[in-house]
């Protein structure tokens, strides 16, 4: 993995984080199933090695996240 990928990575569970909070970020990235990720999870997506902004993209769109919060 480069650097700007964990970068990048940090900076979307940061994300979860603040839209989620610290305890359910994780929780519901293994369980919530996400259409636009082709019916897997934000964990399922990301092992796969699907982009992190594809990833967040399909989490802002599932949370409904107004335009100035994605």
């Amino acid at each position: 993995m480069r650097d700007t990928d964990a970068v990048r990575l940090t900076d979307f569970w940061e994300r979860m984080e603040h839209h989620l909070g610290a305890t359910y970020a994780d929780s519901w990235a293994r369980d919530y199933v996400i259409d636009g990720l082709g019916g897997r999870t934000v964990h399922q997506a990301l092992e796969a090695g699907e982009d992190t902004k594809v990833v967040w993209r399909a989490v802002a769109d599932a949370l409904r996240l107004p335009p100035g919060q994605r």
